[in-house]
């Protein structure tokens, strides 16, 4: 990269100081306080997957997918047996990501309406993009948005200095299918247009995309980082595929490399997971070609559970994408960073993707702004030394839902759960990860203690500022939602 006008100012000053020396005792600035202010603020390359299983990845134990671009991103360097999503949906978990907030905190906790609207993440609260965009990182956005499609909640407005993408909730993977689908609607005079097969942008400008979407969405991040190696920034790199999540629409020859699977959508899943794979094989080789890989710490994870029915996996998790169990908000997730991660190792600690919004901050050297809450924390320095970040601290996970609020809090190696309505329950996830064992009746104090406690975080949760879809807004209004009351009533 090359010299900012900051570094050269410190190389002046050293030099001048330098100087001085040799010709009085006076004393001169110490050497690690210039190594400091010398010091190149990392690139940071966040990709996110859409709905990938626990088990769907090699790191994490699969089997039947294979996934060796993310298995040597992990060898090389640590995976995450217990990181955590703040929601176990896709709207919602991403505006935790994006603001470092719970998402019932901002009125987020409901994916975007389906058919499109002019609501979005509120705009006063920033995204960790605007922040590093704010302090001299070059940002871009690659793929999947579903945190606003109006102006105002354009990814371009929220600190992206580059998108390339859709806004919506998802997308169809073959242009030469949904293009022909977009066109006929057109010709018919909709004006309210499935997202699926909307064109992708670039931004805010329609364009017209020939590859298979995963593939150009990898293609988009590679020439983002390329681009980067002659600016004399450091770089914020977002890339959000919508793979895996449906449709389940797979190349042929990524289905060819699993000839073991017979089951369909498992088959067509695993080629979507593969073709990210491949994808992040070709951005991490661009980032070695232009020598920009040993300071760039790469994270992946996804948004949320695998959805079950569709291809995925959670095992050896409870249920998947939606629930409050295990197999609905735990992801897979490693960090790479040569010489600053360490190689081969796996972190057995929760961690939460609330807490990438402060170490991000803070391994760029940018100080939060005074107002900005946060609901995680920086753990570079407890991952750093493997200890748990969050020891004795609570953490928690809450999804509305026909009439419920489904709830789980952990602490430690316990975790409460609400589901429906049935009576909280207690795990120790640590021993019982597939949570079959209530351990409730002989915990009654503990678990009661983990209620009370949040039901005290839920008061100054916020109303929804929008439902998915309409019934759900009716539903919230006619049963009285969200029946704290109830979720939270503790028996002796």
């Amino acid at each position: 990269m090359k010299t900012n006008n900051k570094t050269r100012l410190h190389r002046k000053l050293f030099g001048a100081l330098t100087s001085i020396a040799l010709i009085s005792t006076a004393s001169i600035l110490p050497a690690q306080n210039v190594m400091a202010a010398e010091a190149k603020q990392p690139n940071i390359l966040l990709i996110l997957a859409d709905d990938l299983g626990y088990n769907d990845v090699g790191f994490n134990g699969s089997t039947d997918i294979t996934t060796p671009n993310l298995d040597e991103l992990a060898n090389n360097g640590t995976s995450f047996s217990e990181a955590y999503v703040a929601h176990p949906f896709c709207g919602p978990s991403r505006a935790a990501l994006m603001t470092g907030r719970y998402p019932h905190k901002i009125g987020s906790q409901f994916n975007l309406p389906t058919k499109g609207s002019d609501v979005g993440v509120p705009i006063d609260e920033q995204f960790i993009s605007k922040l590093l965009q704010n302090n001299g990182y070059r940002t871009g956005a690659v793929g999947k948005w579903h945190l606003g499609e109006a102006p105002e909640f354009h990814p371009n407005k929220r600190g992206f200095d580059e998108f390339y993408g859709f806004t919506g909730g998802g997308h169809n993977y073959f242009p030469e299918q949904f293009k022909k689908q977009y066109e006929n609607q057109v010709k018919q005079g909709h004006s309210s247009i499935n997202h699926y097969i909307l064109p992708l942008e670039h931004n805010g400008k329609d364009v017209d995309e020939n590859e298979y979407i995963t593939d150009a969405l990898s293609r988009e991040a590679v020439n983002f980082v390329n681009d980067s190696a002659t600016d004399d920034k450091p770089f914020f790199l977002y890339v959000a595929y919508n793979a895996p999540h449906v449709p389940l629409e797979a190349k042929a020859e990524d289905m060819a490399k699993f000839p073991n699977i017979k089951d369909e959508k498992r088959k067509t899943y695993a080629g979507m997971v593969y073709a990210v794979d491949r994808g992040v094989g070709d951005i991490v080789a661009a980032l070695e070609k232009t020598q920009q890989l040993d300071n760039t710490l790469i994270v992946f994870l996804s948004d949320n559970g695998g959805k079950l029915g569709k291809g995925a996996s959670n095992y050896p998790l409870k249920e998947g994408k939606g629930s409050v169990y295990e197999g609905g908000f735990r992801s897979p997730m490693l960090f790479h960073w040569p010489e600053k991660v360490a190689s081969g190792q796996r972190f057995e600690h929760p961690v939460l993707a609330l807490d990438l919004y402060p170490t991000f901050a803070a391994l760029a050297g940018v100080e939060i702004p005074t107002g900005k809450r946060l609901d995680g924390k920086d753990i570079w320095s407890a991952f750093s030394a493997n200890e748990n970040p969050h020891q004795d601290e609570l953490f928690y996970v809450l999804r509305h839902r026909k009439g419920f609020s489904d709830a789980a809090v952990r602490r430690n190696e316990w975790k409460a759960v609400k589901h429906g309505n049935k009576p909280w329950q207690l795990f120790n996830v640590e021993t019982d990860l597939n949570e079959t064992k209530d351990l409730s009746s002989a915990n009654r104090p503990l678990l009661n203690d983990m209620i009370r406690e949040m039901e005290k975080w839920s008061w100054d949760n916020k109303q929804p500022l929008w439902f998915h879809e309409q019934f759900e807004g009716a539903e919230w209004r006619l049963k009285g939602m969200p029946r704290f009351d109830q979720t939270f009533k503790t028996t002796k």
